[in-house]
């Protein structure tokens, strides 16, 4: 009897095209990213020209000028051309025949985009690596009011800006905060977490919420044990959004109860209750009357016809009046700190001798009274 052919080994659909890589060892890194070297391009020269242009400030004009030439060296071995047109007030690249790398021409355009964010030359070059990226976020249509505005975009620099140096120390990112943006300049990974600290922080939640929670991270990252677990219940847990007016007075409410409650086991008095709720309004299906415009109330007081000079010679006379009225507030109650208290004089000759003559007077009265007053006891007793 002819022997069972061996079954052969169940392979997976998707690996069975697979073969054994003998030159794939594990001392290769796979994610490193070699540089691209003229002879790379197997193409040759490229058949279309590509350009950029960024408008810059001009405040920046004096520096660009003076630093152009520096620009132009930096582009040079990558065939890059850049011009400076100071008429127009912008900056451009483009390619020429020379130029090998496709890419490099968006690492110029960015180049000019932080130059004409207020980078400084020696920091911008640094983004035509091919290990360093940029991101440039815009924060002025975040928050309207330009004094909350001005306070959050302080908050991201800090006292000093310790802050700021946190955050690149953490991120390994260049940062800078400048008008209404924030140039960023580093790896990809501290890119997304620079972002997301300011635009958080525009949105009223402290960086330093997320510069702690960078700071544990990287304590975690040295722990290999930790690697393939997950981090949350090491991570601190922030409130996310405010409690609203309701919500605070039914947990105020709530512990009232309870310290009530324990009271009243205790046998001690109840605390006072919260506020007592206002008076709901009679229901009425008319509606309010509508109030007068802004308009309307300056026709009634005749300053709608006054002329522009005329209204702020106006405002100017209230406001002077105002702190006419502010200043005699102040005055007076500096003064009462000058004003002398009332002293106990001691009583002169003439005032002991009155005051002698009506005790001796209200005493003989009194004498007076009171023998009267035992004659009609007797007489009734009688």
């Amino acid at each position: 009897m002819a022997e069972a052919p061996e079954t052969a080994p169940v392979v997976n659909k998707n690996k069975r095209h697979r073969k054994d890589k003998p030159w794939d060892t594990d001392d290769i890194d796979q994610w490193k990213i070699d540089p691209f070297q003229p002879t790379d391009n197997k193409a040759g020269a490229f058949t279309e020209e590509s350009s950029f242009a960024t408008l810059f400030p001009k405040y920046r004009e004096k520096y660009l000028r003076e630093v152009w030439s520096a620009v132009t060296q930096a582009l040079d071995p990558h065939g890059i051309a850049c011009t400076l047109d100071l008429i127009h007030g912008s900056m451009s690249v483009r390619t020429t025949r020379k130029t090998y790398d496709p890419y490099i021409i968006l690492k110029a355009r960015d180049m000019i985009k932080l130059l004409a964010r207020g980078v400084a030359i020696g920091q911008a070059v640094k983004i035509l690596n091919d290990d360093v990226a940029c991101d440039i976020i815009k924060i002025g249509n975040v928050v309207r009011n330009k004094e909350r505005f001005v306070k959050r975009r302080q908050r991201i620099i800090g006292p000093d800006g310790s802050t700021l140096k946190a955050i690149e120390l953490l991120t390994q990112c260049y940062v800078l905060v400048q008008g209404s943006t924030v140039s960023v300049m580093g790896p990809y990974k501290g890119l997304k977490e620079v972002r997301r600290i300011v635009l958080d922080c525009m949105k009223n939640i402290h960086p330093i919420y997320r510069i702690k929670e960078l700071m544990i991270k990287r304590e975690l990252a040295k722990d290999p044990a930790l690697a393939t677990e997950s981090w949350d219940r090491f991570l601190p847990k922030f409130r996310k959004k405010h409690l609203k007016t309701s919500e605070k007075t039914a947990r105020k409410n709530e512990r009232i109860k309870e310290k009530n409650e324990a009271r009243k086991a205790a046998g001690l008095p109840p605390l006072e209750e919260a506020k007592e709720q206002k008076e709901k309004k009679v229901y009425t299906p008319f509606p309010p009357p509508q109030q007068p415009r802004k308009v309307d109330l300056q026709l009634e007081s005749g300053e709608y016809f006054l002329k522009a000079h005329e209204k702020e010679a106006r405002e100017a006379k209230k406001r002077k009046e105002k702190q006419e009225e502010v200043t005699i507030e102040r005055r007076a109650k500096r003064a009462e700190a000058f004003v002398a208290p009332e002293e106990d004089t001691a009583p002169t000759i003439e005032e002991k001798r009155k005051r002698k003559h009506t005790e001796a007077h209200e005493g003989a009265d009194g004498r007076k009274e009171k023998s009267k007053k035992r004659k009609k006891e007797r007489e009734e007793d009688e």
